[in-house]
């Protein structure tokens, strides 16, 4: 384990403001906004704010107010923030991110689930956090190998959460991150205290008896999805098949890497007209700034070329066996089913909220906080599980 602290160079910021200067805006269709895409005029103003008004060295300092270190698993560089919880029986929670994502998305978090005593919460709910950047984001940088799917992440998590000395821990994820999380408990089971999503996509049945057993709500929740998919999904067709064409543009053109996450942070959260409805305007720079500073638009892209090109073929789904509790939050449009859910998890706990997108830990922090905390609650002492 290395110690890292961040400290981007100067030059790199006076370039980046150098660009955002000089962009070469494109023409616009007139039409209804968002519909073709980021609208420019919205953009404009965005851009205009990193350029005069951001911070980054504000928030460079907040990250760095964090434990971080590297660490070589498997032949790649993982960073992640380490916070040790005041709480002596505190119990050790993996937390990772997905795309467009970073762990930017857990910095208001971070303190009411590793030292609740200090916000007014039960000590007893308190957890050691590892926060991981997955490999190819961020600040974990460019793996120098190819095959680094979902199943390879979780055995890269087991051996990190091994190196940090748990033995017995729990995970949570969203977006990516719930596939990370969910292989960790199907790899590690008698590692793994629980499991708790806020993202499980799960799609139609094909037995005609289950499809029957649907509710009205099940099947309007399912064609939510289905109608969103072919005017959402090019970003995940082109990730998915030509990721390095794709890098070059994003990695040579911030206000093209700031539209390209920004109409995700518009689609997937609980906002109507801008992303700021819904997100801090400087966390979601701050989310940014992490893809342009490292240039990792292309490798963290691949994730989506490996999952769908495996290597041999693909494995069977498996059921897990692991406690898994879900927090489904009202706007995120790939809102599971439970019914469907609990064919392949086992499902102890389940929370339904009316607001917060695909992004609540940024969203709604106070809900994702009690939700997480509320889940591990019976988990900390049944089997046996808690680290001392």
């Amino acid at each position: 384990m290395r110690p890292f602290r961040l400290d981007v160079p100067e030059g790199d910021l006076v370039e980046l403001r150098r660009r955002l200067a000089a962009t070469r805006w494109p023409a616009e269709v007139p039409d209804v906004p968002w519909r073709r895409g980021v609208p420019q005029a919205y953009l404009r103003d965005l851009v205009d704010y990193w350029h005069s008004t951001y911070d980054w060295r504000r928030h460079e300092a907040r990250l760095n107010g964090f434990p971080q270190f590297t660490a070589t698993i498997d032949g790649a560089d993982i960073h992640l923030l380490h916070v040790r919880s005041p709480e002596p029986d505190a119990l050790p929670l993996v937390v990772t991110h997905g795309w467009p994502g970073s762990v930017v998305e857990f910095l208001d978090v971070i303190g009411p689930l590793s030292d609740p005593r200090r916000y007014d919460a039960d000590p007893a709910d308190a957890f050691h956090l590892v926060v991981p950047s997955l490999p190819g984001f961020g600040f974990s940088g460019p793996p120098v190998d190819t095959g680094w799917d979902v199943p390879r992440i979780a055995r890269a998590w087991a051996a990190l959460l091994h190196r940090l000395g748990y033995s017995r821990y729990g995970v949570q994820g969203g977006d990516w991150g719930h596939a990370v999380s969910r292989d960790l408990g199907l790899l590690a089971p008698e590692h793994v205290v629980g499991v708790h999503l806020n993202t499980l996509l799960t799609l139609p049945p094909d037995d005609s008896a289950e499809a029957a057993a649907l509710t009205d709500a099940d099947r309007a929740r399912l064609a939510r999805v289905a109608a969103a998919l072919p005017e959402m999904a090019g970003y995940a067709a082109l990730q998915s098949t030509r990721p390095q064409t794709l890098a070059y543009a994003l990695t040579d053109s911030p206000v093209g890497q700031l539209a390209w996450i920004a109409e995700k942070f518009l689609e997937w959260t609980d906002a109507v007209d801008a992303p700021e409805q819904a997100v801090d305007r400087d966390l979601l720079l701050t989310n940014v700034m992490v893809y342009w500073l490292t240039g990792t638009a292309g490798t963290s892209a691949n994730l989506y070329y490996e999952h769908a090109h495996p290597a041999g073929s693909p494995a069977p789904p498996r059921r897990s066996t692991v406690p898994t509790g879900v927090a489904v939050f009202g706007a995120d449009l790939a809102a599971p089913v439970r019914r469907l859910a609990e064919r392949d998890n086992h499902i102890v706990h389940w929370s339904e909220f009316d607001r917060g997108g695909h992004f609540a830990a940024m969203e709604e922090p106070d809900l994702f906080v009690a939700d997480v905390r509320a889940f591990f609650r019976p988990l900390r002492t049944e089997r046996g599980l808690v680290d001392r």
